[in-house]
């Protein structure tokens, strides 16, 4: 087994030593042996430095930690409690991507005008990537190109696009929010699973919440988009002064 001193320690951990003497203090770490002055920390030190420096990654606090690791020295399994931060964090979009040469995207979209593209990155739908262009979001894109053809200007769509990515925060907010509310009432907020069940039922809930959401929205959107294209249609006939009736 690897033997290390202090300094050897947090250079292998890619911390600080001053981080290492603190999470001893907090009894994160194990105490080192003792050689005369010299303190000496192995592989397990370095292995538990290592884990916590990925939760704190991951966005946990130092009190999170903590409890996880004294779940461990109980003999729960940290694994489960980590399983739940990838149910969070793993991405509800789905879009697949494609490379294209700065010609073939303009050629797509209709347009070379710099701050189109602009948009497309601010909006997480292009990236450049040397003289070409990544597609993050390809079935978008390849949308809007197709209603360029059809004639409508990218700007239009562009705007079109902002103003309903800034309506769709504000129904995730929504929707996350109601289930962070689910769980702070029934255990507080800032609660962490400290076992397997709980885990389990917030593995669930979050999953579930995930598939209503979207189910929820797409069908909302859905007829929305049926209610006011009625609307709509029926207001422009009546200043075209057309009867429906005789629409082919």
């Amino acid at each position: 087994m690897t033997e290390y001193r202090i300094d050897d320690l947090a250079r292998a951990a890619g911390t600080t030593t001053r981080n290492v003497r603190g999470y001893q203090d907090r009894g994160l770490l194990p105490r080192p042996t003792r050689r005369g002055r010299i303190a000496i920390y192995t592989d397990t030190h370095l292995a538990r430095l290592k884990v916590i420096n990925d939760l704190l990654h991951r966005g946990f606090t130092i009190r999170h930690i903590a409890d996880f690791l004294l779940g461990i020295q109980r003999g729960d399994d940290l694994a489960d409690v980590l399983g739940i931060r990838e149910v969070v964090t793993e991405p509800w979009s789905k879009a697949k991507s494609e490379t294209l040469s700065a010609e073939a995207l303009k050629s797509l979209l209709n347009s070379g005008n710099p701050s189109h593209y602009l948009k497309l990155e601010e909006f997480g739908l292009i990236e450049p990537d040397g003289d070409d262009y990544v597609l993050l979001d390809r079935e978008t894109v390849y949308a809007f190109g197709r209603l360029t053809k059809l004639g409508l200007s990218l700007s239009t769509i562009l705007d079109v696009h902002g103003h309903v990515e800034r309506e769709m925060a504000a129904v995730a907010t929504t929707l996350i929010s109601a289930g962070r509310s689910v769980v702070a009432a029934e255990h507080g907020d800032g609660w962490v699973p400290a076992s397997g069940s709980e885990t389990d039922w917030l593995a669930e809930l979050l999953s579930e919440m995930r598939r209503t959401a979207t189910i929820s929205a797409h069908s909302a959107l859905d007829r929305a988009l049926d209610r006011d294209l009625a609307h709509q249609l029926k207001d422009y006939l009546e200043r075209a002064d057309v009867d429906p009736a005789d629409l082919p």
